[in-house]
């Protein structure tokens, strides 16, 4: 499974993702040099792992933090047992101050494996750390620094006057307006008709079969 968030845009075909090792987690680490972090150890000392070379961590403050990755792209063979244990475990976790992201970093801490920021990379980076971004190799941006919203973007909020920020979001708007992934044109050409009659097949058949075991999730609320 490749999850990415509503924030994110698949620029180029990313498949090939699916043919890694299984049993480890994977995604791009995190950078911690944004005023978001600013409540953690990591911002108010300097210290990225994007950059360990640049602020030592210091032995007074503990054990260095384990890479940490952003939760908005990742790669995972999904399974009911896991999902069981993460439902259980989230029922006795305390709530932190980036929710879901530093559940799952706690959670598959010791099977992250990281993989290159071309596959989700954070707008942050373009400015905190170039010498890591190859923009041109890019297939997954992650649209998730302040301003950066490309149905609100308005080169106002800081950074975001930045030119490679302005083509980024020229890129999702390329997207948008694509009329050959247009659903509703889709609709009129009779196609998505056609997979939704598929989609009702696939669903009638799975319960059939004994394979589908239903687990009421707790409200999203």
């Amino acid at each position: 499974m490749i999850y990415l968030d509503g924030d994110i845009q698949v620029f180029e075909n990313i498949d090939h993702l699916f043919d890694m090792e299984d049993g480890y987690f994977y995604a791009v680490m995190d950078c911690f040099c944004e005023k978001t972090w600013s409540h953690t150890p990591q911002y108010k000392i300097g210290y990225c792992q994007q950059c360990p070379d640049k602020v030592q961590w210091p032995s007074q403050l503990g054990p260095k933090p384990p890479l940490y990755f952003n939760a908005g792209m990742f790669v995972y063979e999904p399974s009911l047992s896991v999902y069981e244990d993460l439902l259980n475990t989230l029922e006795v976790t305390a709530p932190t101050p980036f929710a879901e992201q530093d559940y799952l970093n706690v959670f598959f801490r010791d099977i992250y494996r990281p993989i290159p920021p071309i596959y989700n990379l954070v707008m942050a980076m373009l400015w905190r750390h170039p010498e890591n971004i190859e923009l041109e190799k890019a297939k997954v941006v992650h649209y998730c620094a302040a301003g950066s919203k490309p149905w609100r973007y308005t080169d106002k909020e800081e950074n975001m006057d930045r030119e490679d920020i302005k083509m980024l979001v020229g890129k999702w708007w390329d997207i948008y307006h694509d009329e050959w992934l247009d659903f509703k044109n889709a609709v009129a050409t009779g196609e998505a008709e056609a997979d939704e009659d598929q989609l009702q097949q696939f669903f009638v058949v799975f319960p059939e079969a004994g394979i589908v075991q239903h687990l009421k999730a707790p409200s999203a609320a």
